[in-house]
C-alpha cells in the first residue's frame, strides 16, 4: 500500500510538471496577451515561495495538524463511508462538491472586507500567467484546503484520491490562469477556462468587475447570475491601490534579490493585517487614483480600438493606477475594502 501511494504520488507530480511545461509552451504559441514576459513581475516569489515553500509547509500543517487532528478526535474515517465508490468517482464527487463551495467562497470574499484582506494577493499580478494563480495567502490556502481536502480523508477515500484531486486542482488552477487565447465555444457554459478566468483578474472595462467566480466549473457563473464573457479580451490586471507589496513595481533595488530570499512573500503576507482605518485624506487620494487610472484605461481602449500600437501585453507598468478596482463598489479595491467598511 505504502508503495503503491508513493509512486501514485510520484505519477501525480510528473503530471503536474508536465501540464505546467505544456501550458508554458501553450502560453507561447498561442498568447491571450501578446508580448507578455515570461520572467514578469513577481515570477521567483510565485515559483519558489508562493508554489513550492509555502505549499509544502502548508501541507504538514493541514494533513499532520488539522486533518490528522480531527480524525484522531472522532475516528470518522473508520467508516469508510465512501470507500466502496469506484476512484473515478470519488474524485469527480469531490472535484464537483469543493467547486461549488469555492463559487461561493470566493464570492463572499470578494464582498467581505476580513476575507478580502486574505485574497487580494491573489489578485495582485499585473501579469496573469500559468504561475500567477498560486499567489495567495497563506491563510487563505490554509483554510481553503483544509476545506477541500478534510473532507476525502474523513470520508474513508483511499489515499490515491487525495492525489488525483491535487491533480486535478493543481493542472486546472494553472490552466484557467494561463496567458493561453483558449475558445472552447459551448464547452465554456460548463468548463471554467483562461478566456472566463482572465475576466476575473480584470480591472476593466467596470461590468467586468466582480464576475466569473467559477474555478474549475463555469457553470456556477452562468447558473448565479455572475457570467461574464464578452467580445474582445481583458487587457488591464492587478490591483486598484498602490500599497500592496510589489518590489518590481516600486522599482526597489535588488527586487528579484528580495523575491528570491523570501523578504516579497512576507512583506505580502503581512499586508493583510494592516489598520482597516482610513483618514479623510487617504480616502481623498485614492479616489483621485482612482480617477487617474480610470482615464488610462479609458485612452488605452481608445487607443486599441483606434489600431494604435499601445503593447500587446495590455498591462500598466505601474500599480499605483492599475488593477481590480470596482465601479459599483467604487473604492473596494481602491483602497483594498468594500465600500461600506470606508469611513
Amino acid at each position: 500500500m505504502g508503495d503503491f501511494t508513493f509512486n501514485t504520488e510520484m505519477l501525480g507530480f510528473a503530471l503536474i510538471v508536465g501540464g505546467s511545461l505544456i501550458l508554458i509552451g501553450l502560453e507561447r504559441l498561442f498568447p491571450y496577451n501578446k508580448n507578455q514576459p515570461f520572467f514578469r513581475e513577481g515570477f521567483w516569489n510565485d515559483l519558489l515561495w508562493y508554489t513550492f515553500i509555502q505549499s509544502y509547509f502548508l501541507q504538514i500543517v493541514i494533513f499532520a495538524g488539522i486533518i490528522h487532528w480531527i480524525d484522531s478526535s472522532t475516528d470518522i474515517s473508520r467508516l469508510k463511508l465512501i470507500s466502496d465508490w469506484p476512484i473515478w468517482l470519488q474524485v469527480v464527487f469531490f472535484t464537483v462538491t469543493h467547486d461549488l463551495y469555492i463559487y461561493w467562497a470566493h464570492r463572499f470574499q470578494h464582498k467581505n472586507k476580513v476575507l478580502w484582506r486574505t485574497h487580494e494577493a491573489h489578485h495582485s499580478p499585473i501579469h496573469v500567467d500559468w504561475i500567477a494563480g498560486s499567489r495567495s495567502h497563506a491563510g487563505e490556502i490554509l483554510v481553503n484546503q483544509t476545506i477541500e481536502f478534510a473532507p476525502i480523508v474523513l470520508l474513508g477515500a483511499p489515499p490515491e484520491v487525495v492525489v488525483w484531486k491535487g491533480v486535478v486542482s493543481a493542472v486546472w488552477g494553472m490552466y484557467i490562469h494561463a496567458n493561453i487565447d483558449v475558445r472552447s465555444g459551448w464547452l465554456q457554459y460548463i468548463i471554467n477556462g483562461p478566456e472566463m478566468h482572465r475576466w476575473h483578474h480584470a480591472d476593466w472595462p467596470p461590468e467586468a468587475l466582480d464576475k466569473n467566480f467559477g474555478t474549475k466549473l463555469a457553470i456556477w457563473d452562468w447558473i448565479f447570475g455572475t457570467a461574464y464573457l464578452p467580445d474582445g479580451k481583458a487587457q488591464e490586471f492587478g490591483l486598484a491601490h498602490s500599497r500592496f507589496p510589489l518590489s518590481e513595481v516600486e522599482g526597489k533595488k535588488h527586487a528579484r534579490l528580495q523575491q528570491i530570499l523570501g523578504w516579497e512573500w512576507l512583506r505580502q503576507n503581512a499586508f493583510a493585517f494592516r489598520s482597516f482605518k482610513f483618514s479623510r485624506e487617504e480616502q481623498e487620494k485614492l479616489a483621485a487614483e482612482r480617477r487617474l487610472r480610470e482615464q488610462q484605461y479609458r485612452r488605452r481602449e481608445a487607443e486599441r480600438k483606434g489600431g494604435r500600437k499601445v503593447g500587446e501585453s495590455g498591462v500598466h507598468t505601474t500599480q499605483k493606477v492599475g488593477g481590480n478596482g470596482a465601479a459599483q463598489n467604487g473604492a473596494h479595491r481602491a483602497a483594498g475594502e468594500p465600500e461600506e467598511h470606508l469611513n
